[in-house]
């Protein structure tokens, strides 16, 4: 059974993300509780803005890292290739 919070006469349940953000800042999670708005909307969005670059980053590395294998397996598969043709020469 899921905990839940009481909001007026009625209980909801807690998300997983409002926990974190419990542990992380109690005070900051009692206003997001009572709908206050952060005054720090451009501090957000930079740091939205910076980890989405980050993981686009983090793609292009993995990306990258793949690319590096297949050529280092296709340098490999030539190289056995090429040495198999010339023994049997």
């Amino acid at each position: 059974m899921p905990c839940c919070v009481r909001v007026g006469r009625a209980m909801r349940p807690i998300r997983a993300s409002e926990i974190g953000a419990f542990l992380f800042c109690k005070r900051a999670w009692w206003y997001q509780s009572q709908g206050l708005e952060t005054q720090n909307q451009k501090e957000l969005a930079s740091g939205t803005a910076f980890h989405a670059e980050h993981g686009r980053e983090v793609l292009a590395a993995g990306l990258l890292r793949l690319g590096g294998w297949i050529i280092l397996a296709l340098g490999l598969i030539s190289l056995v290739v090429l040495l198999t043709i010339q023994w049997l020469k």
